[in-house]
């Protein structure tokens, strides 16, 4: 049985200890959280899915002397920051656990910040554990699964990927984090503080240039409202003239041409939701998801289906590009 210590108890924490207690192989043993409000609450509050002997503790040391056994693996959703999770890393590696994180900005981040990349993959080695950033996305759908993809190409001159999505029917506070009902002027303050932005787009673009030994020589992003054309009403209530959603695009330059972009657009009323890869090349090829992978269940399922792949690593920082390819577990 693979045990796991979950650290954060927010939506994304809830529903992977759900989607944990109903695997044979793999239980929750410990869960930590430092929100007071949810200091030593039993997780069975939560669901009736979940065991009755767990109370959520607020640091990894405090769980770790509740249980008797020591956890396989932790795995982290909290924070999109790689600054930010960096002590929730070094708090758990102290005990020699591997890592699985949702964090978006730890999925690939030695062009973006390679000193802290360097500290972490060093912290890792120094106490044997291994660490992954991985995600629907970053960490699927706009890099490991067209690098998978380009596998069956002789030649590639560019790929195009798109992911576009409904928002309507997400948690309320990714429908916050891509600005929904926010005026156009709270829109670019928020742009500006750098609150307000799907994180991870430009890990992607890292992520699937080195998988295709693209040596990019530069990389730009933008970022722009998506326009409410009339009122909105639903879990957030949009005027027109506001926005309902954000579209970021970034393109990756190898010798001053385009030769990957990324278009990822989130939004509340969004007609069509799909997910698309278009390969320039010999084949070139589409490769479509019509009605696009939902981003909750997905990124809870990829960080559970990625643990066997993580005990299987060698110590130290990992992306999904350096691990055993990981598959679903019953």
């Amino acid at each position: 049985m693979i045990k796991v210590i979950q650290i954060g108890f927010g939506p994304l924490g809830v529903q992977t200890a759900k989607f944990i207690a109903k695997k044979s192989t793999i239980k929750t043993v410990a869960v930590v959280d430092n929100d007071p409000d949810l200091y030593n609450k039993n997780i069975n509050d939560f669901s009736s899915d979940l065991d009755n002997k767990i109370c959520i503790s607020n640091s990894v040391n405090e769980a770790l002397k509740n249980i008797n056994e020591k956890p396989d693996v932790a795995i982290i959703t909290t924070v999109s920051s790689l600054k930010e999770i960096y002590n929730q890393i070094n708090e758990v590696v102290k005990h020699n656990i591997n890592i699985i994180s949702t964090c978006e900005e730890l999925s690939y981040p030695w062009k973006t910040d390679p000193a802290l990349s360097k500290k972490l993959n060093d912290l890792c080695k120094l106490n044997n554990v291994a660490c992954l950033g991985t995600g629907v996305n970053p960490g699927f759908l706009m890099d490991y699964l067209p690098s998978v993809l380009s596998t069956v190409c002789k030649e590639i001159n560019k790929i195009r990927i798109y992911r576009v999505q409904d928002a309507s029917f997400r948690r309320i506070p990714f429908q916050k984090k891509i600005g929904a009902g926010l005026d156009l002027s709270e829109f670019k303050n928020k742009e500006l503080e750098g609150t307000l932005r799907h994180v991870g787009l430009t890990e992607s673009l890292h992520l699937l240039a080195k998988t295709l030994n693209f040596d990019i020589d530069n990389v730009t992003e933008t970022l722009n409202p998506v326009i409410c054309k009339s009122d909105l009403n639903g879990s957030i209530n949009i005027k027109k003239g506001c926005a309902r959603g954000v579209e970021q695009i970034a393109y990756g330059y190898l010798n001053s041409e385009v030769v990957i972009e990324m278009q990822f657009k989130a939004a509340v009323g969004e007609s069509r939701s799909f997910d698309r890869i278009e390969v320039d090349g010999i084949p070139s090829f589409v490769s479509e998801i019509e009605g696009g992978i939902n981003g909750d269940i997905a990124t809870c399922s990829i960080a559970i289906n990625s643990i066997k792949s993580i005990m299987k690593a060698s110590p130290g920082l990992h992306t999904m590009a350096d691990i055993a390819v990981p598959g679903y577990i019953h």
